[in-house]
């Protein structure tokens, strides 16, 4: 064996250490975000900004992270509430991270909505308001964080984001009475978006990946669950028989974020249990 080798090997040891490490998580204060949060935290990182709209919710979030008994030692997770689809907030936001760190070296952008209505009475409101959130907002949360996701990049460790699309754009979401058709076309349109800053940002040492969750038991996708025949039917329906769990949401985002994902750019990540395979959400 090589000493180059060796060298390799002795390295594996950390490689899907976040020791240290900046995180944003957007949506961070329920669901996948907090889930995502969860891991980030004990994987390493040194400070975790949860931010969503709700100021409880997010200190909520906060307050349960900070009590995760197997952080690195100082380790904190930090309120910062805004409303992501609004640019003046946005701005507010990044200034307030900016207070507390030079630098941030994981996105999560997992800021969501939906909403079910047949596609005759489907609400344009409701359409602009899901496009918002689920798009405009993420492409402005990017760029405006940018400067601080740039300010320690390196080629050898690179920032990351992580952009929340879904199945339902990557094959067909809901139809019929209770369809979904702006939240499926947003999250098409998230994948496309990854795929684009992939390559815009790739040479400022951003790597920019986006991950697909099928259901996940969580508020926003309790009802849509009961629609489709509760979690016992989509289970039997998923080809590895159980639903989204934390610990795979979590999971996957640490990796993302880690040196094991380091030559992963503009890649889409299915999380469904292959569900997706079979055709129908």
């Amino acid at each position: 064996m090589s000493a180059t080798d060796q060298v390799q090997l002795s390295n594996f040891g950390s490689i899907f250490s976040l020791d240290g490490k900046v995180a944003v998580v957007t949506g961070g204060s329920r669901g996948l975000g907090l889930h995502a949060a969860s891991g980030l935290l004990q994987a390493g990182c040194s400070k975790v900004y949860i931010t969503s709209r709700k100021k409880q919710a997010c200190d909520e979030a906060v307050a349960a992270l900070n009590a995760l008994p197997n952080k690195r030692p100082g380790a904190q997770a930090i309120s910062v509430p805004a409303d992501s689809s609004n640019m003046t907030e946005l701005d507010r936001l990044v200034a307030e991270i900016g207070k507390t760190t030079d630098h941030v070296d994981l996105l999560f952008a997992n800021a969501g909505a939906t909403w079910g209505e047949k596609f005759d009475t489907h609400p344009e409101k409701m359409f602009s308001k899901v496009m918002d959130l689920n798009v405009k907002s993420i492409f402005y949360t990017i760029q405006k964080l940018t400067p601080l996701l740039t300010a320690k990049a390196t080629l050898e460790d690179p920032s990351r984001v992580i952009i929340t699309a879904s199945v339902a754009g990557i094959g067909i979401g809901s139809i019929g009475e209770n369809a979904t058709p702006s939240y499926s076309i947003s999250k098409a349109a998230a994948i496309h978006l990854a795929k684009n800053l992939a390559v815009e940002l790739g040479p400022r040492h951003i790597l920019i990946n986006a991950i697909a969750p099928g259901f996940y038991p969580s508020k926003m996708a309790s009802g849509l669950i009961e629609l489709k025949g509760g979690m016992k039917e989509l289970e039997e329906y998923s080809p590895n028989r159980r639903l989204g769990r934390p610990e795979d949401i979590a999971g996957l985002v640490v990796f993302l974020s880690s040196r094991a994902a380091s030559h992963l750019n503009g890649a889409v990540i299915a999380t469904d249990g292959g569900a997706v395979l079979k055709g129908r959400l």
